[in-house]
């Protein structure tokens, strides 16, 4: 069975009344059969693209807190060792992960722990992979920490096409590797924070699997 993600609830329902509306309309105020059925395929295609961008498959994590889990869906960007400004100051290894509007867009916790920073940036919709979004597109910056790691920053940064990012990591909340950490409407990317030297099992270009493939350990 498909789930939806909580998130897109609102949407799908709009859509739904939106597409029966559209398709009724069609048959009521046209003539022209072929007319009337490429309008009906094209707000069928319309909602089917709405309901696989809020899919929230179940993702089995196996706990270890020697491990970090991909955050998202997506292909990896940037691998490279860049000094963080907002919250360390010091150099760290970037990891980037671009999701594109066909990807899963639920953002899951890396890493069990205690999250230490949770914030907020508005800003503007540069697309996702530019070089200057990560520090000017709208997006929130979370610090997770726990023994294994010390601490983790990541970073949901929103798209040309993303308005809106949602963000549950509240400051001293404990969390749980695997679990629904957000969502990302319509197109984005996720930096991850990691120390300098940890071990990473992914390279550029790899296609990694939210909650579930471990791309770096200790």
């Amino acid at each position: 069975m498909i789930r939806f993600h909580k998130e897109g609830y609102k949407i799908i329902v709009i859509a739904f009344i939106l597409a029966i509306a559209g398709i009724l309309m069609a048959e009521k105020l046209l003539e022209t059969n072929w007319i009337i059925k490429s309008i009906q395929v094209f707000i069928v295609f319309f909602l089917v693209v709405i309901l696989q961008f809020f899919r929230n498959p179940k993702r089995l994590t196996n706990l270890d807190e020697t491990t970090i889990v991909a955050p998202v869906d997506g292909k990896v960007v940037v691998i490279e060792e860049v000094e963080e400004p907002e919250y360390f100051k010091d150099k760290r290894l970037q990891v980037s992960i671009f999701m594109s509007p066909i990807n899963v867009h639920v953002t899951r916790y890396a890493m069990s722990g205690i999250v230490k920073y949770s914030k907020y940036h508005p800003g503007k919709y540069l697309v996702a992979w530019h070089p200057k979004a990560s520090t000017e597109n709208e997006r929130t910056t979370i610090v997770l920490e726990n023994a294994t790691f010390g601490e983790v920053l990541y970073r949901q940064i929103a798209g040309a096409l993303a308005k809106r990012i949602v963000n549950y990591a509240k400051e001293g909340e404990e969390i749980v590797q695997g679990t629904d950490a957000g969502f990302i409407k319509f197109g984005s990317r996720v930096d991850l924070f990691l120390p300098l030297g940890t071990q990473l099992n992914v390279k550029l270009g790899d296609k990694v699997k939210g909650g579930t493939q471990v791309i770096a350990q200790k």
